[in-house]
């Protein structure tokens, strides 16, 4: 009988110490039941979110990880084994799994999706093609409606989904203006992605740098929270929109983070804040692959890899992310 390797969530992580709540684990690998597809991971995905699901929160957009299951998470591999239909053995797809040498899923509950083979290299599929880059787009476009001439702040501008959202706004004609927390993520931020300004939270102060933007900014696509929410909230312009994506600062606590302190800046600029949330636009029909494929193929959208070898050194590679220590998309390949 085959086997496949998994992650399981033994305990609830206290801050980053996930190597005392997660263990790997062996088990029997059965054939796909009816209607479910099983598939070889190539790559796995490391996204913030997942620490939400870590935690015991029910309040969250998902459910928390029942402990003693299998830790959750994106995977890109080929289909090894299908009792689907519409997927066949050697297809390249990607979906959420768990973090495991392989997963078998009903391809409805696990956004199971076939791959264009064409694209080079296959991490961009989790990259600036994956749902980091869709979630920048819907973000920018449709949920804070980006125009032209405006200036967009990204927080964790380093980031998976950061990086991109500031190469978007700079293709759609926008100051751009990013925030990270290292000498060399700024400096790839502005030589290598065309932002205007960078700005190192760690060694600079946020909220003077932003108070220096002329006319202030109309737009924040904001991944953190904290302090940076609010360095930037007397820094918005009248009438600036602000679209949660993430808050990563308070990702490891059963409640999340209070505030923000300055909360009374919404009424004082007439702010308009939404969240973002991916799932809620592509029920509807929208397609931002297109688009991020159009540039990615003229090269006016690139991404990073920050990459780990091995399902075993998955905890390290999720700490990097967890920690700051990327840039780009923290990727595990197996």
């Amino acid at each position: 009988m085959a086997t496949r390797q998994y992650w399981r969530l033994d305990a609830r992580p206290i801050e980053h110490d996930y190597a005392n709540a997660l263990s790997l684990q062996t088990e029997e690998l059965a054939p796909p039941a009816d209607g479910h597809v099983q598939v070889a991971a190539q790559y796995l995905s490391m996204d913030p979110g997942v620490r939400v699901w870590m935690t015991a929160r029910e309040d969250g957009y998902s459910p928390p990880i029942p402990l003693g299951e299998a830790m959750q998470g994106q995977f890109i591999g080929r289909v090894s084994a299908s009792a689907h239909p519409d997927f066949k053995e050697g297809e390249l797809v990607r979906g959420f799994g768990h973090w495991a040498s392989h997963s078998t899923v009903d391809p409805a509950l696990a956004g199971l999706t076939k791959l264009d083979e064409d694209v080079a290299d296959t991490r961009q599929h989790f990259g600036v093609l994956g749902l980091n880059g869709e979630t920048a787009m819907c973000g920018l476009t449709d949920v804070l409606e980006l125009k032209e001439g405006e200036t967009v702040l990204v927080s964790a501008a380093a980031g998976a989904t950061g990086s991109v959202a500031c190469q978007i706004a700079r293709n759609m004609g926008c100051k751009v203006i990013g925030i990270a927390g290292a000498d060399d993520k700024c400096a790839w931020l502005t030589q290598e992605l065309g932002v205007d300004t960078a700005i190192n939270y760690k060694t600079q102060n946020v909220a003077e740098e932003l108070a220096k933007i002329e006319g202030g900014i109309n737009v924040y696509f904001e991944n953190v929270g904290g302090d940076l929410l609010d360095a930037a909230l007397p820094n918005m312009a009248l009438y600036g929109r602000i679209g949660i994506c993430g808050l990563i600062t308070g990702y490891t606590s059963d409640s999340g983070n209070p505030g923000p302190a300055r909360f009374d800046q919404i009424l004082m600029k007439r702010l308009t804040i939404k969240g973002i949330f991916l799932p809620d636009y592509l029920a509807q029909g929208k397609n931002y692959y297109a688009p991020l494929r159009k540039w990615y193929d003229e090269g006016r959208l690139v991404g990073e890899f920050d990459q780990t070898d091995g399902l075993e050194n998955t905890l390290n590679a999720f700490t990097r992310l967890m920690t700051g220590k990327n840039t780009g998309k923290v990727i595990v390949a197996l």
